[in-house]
């Protein structure tokens, strides 16, 4: 390729030689709005109550402490995301992907995510409370000591799940739900109605905490240990 000969063409080649190949997370400096570009953008500890992000390319963005609460998640993607501590309460998340995010303490309370995915998502000690999820997917997520009290689970799917120690006991599920090769050490599932649950083994509930209340699906047995003590942690 042959030189620019005035000094004007020669500061054009340079600068046009060490551009930037990509332009990804251009968008880092931008306000919150649908559709926008956040990927691997660094959101830690900020107030975005209420932000409107339907459909936003969140991949990879740091949004640890920060406050989303009422925020439109709607069709977003937030596969990788970091939500560590993160306020989601309230907000709107159908059809959002959490996939691989890690939200350890992350609050979902009261958060819309019919038909979200939070596949194999790090959510230790998530707060699910109120949260309706119907139909959404937890296949391989962590979810040790997470809370679901009054969650709708209707048709969600945990299969090879981590629910160690998780509560479900407050939860609805108003159909099926899918169990197969969950971990269950110690799962709270105490009143469930679980007669629909597909996947469910013997040797998971052996594992899980349940009562006289909790109802099983045909074929499964009440263990002798059975209440479990509370868990006070």
């Amino acid at each position: 390729m042959a030189m620019p000969r005035s000094p004007l063409g020669l500061f054009a080649f340079v600068l046009l030689a060490f551009a930037p190949i990509s332009t990804r997370a251009a968008d880092c400096g931008s306000t919150a709005s649908p559709k926008l570009d956040w990927q691997e953008c660094t959101k830690k500890n900020l107030m975005l109550q209420d932000s409107d992000l339907e459909g936003a390319n969140l991949y990879g963005t740091d949004f640890s402490l920060t406050d989303l609460a009422g925020a439109n998640f709607k069709s977003a993607n937030l596969e990788k995301a970091t939500l560590v501590r993160a306020s989601l309460e309230g907000a709107h998340a159908e059809g959002a992907n959490f996939a691989k995010t890690e939200a350890y303490r992350a609050s979902f309370t009261n958060i819309v995510a019919d038909g979200a995915s939070f596949a194999g998502a790090e959510l230790q000690r998530a707060n699910f409370a109120g949260a309706r999820l119907s139909g959404a997917t937890f296949e391989k997520a962590e979810l040790g000591r997470a809370d679901f009290d009054k969650a709708v689970l209707t048709g969600a799917r945990f299969s090879f799940a981590n629910l160690s120690r998780a509560d479900l006991s407050g939860a609805t599920f108003e159909g099926p739900a899918a169990f197969d090769r969950a971990f269950m050490f110690l799962t709270r599932i105490e009143g469930l109605d679980l007669s629909a649950a597909a996947g469910l083994e013997q040797a998971q509930i052996d594992l899980a905490c349940g009562n006289a209340s909790t109802k099983l699906p045909a074929g499964l047995s009440t263990p002798a240990t059975w209440p479990c003590p509370a868990d006070h942690e």
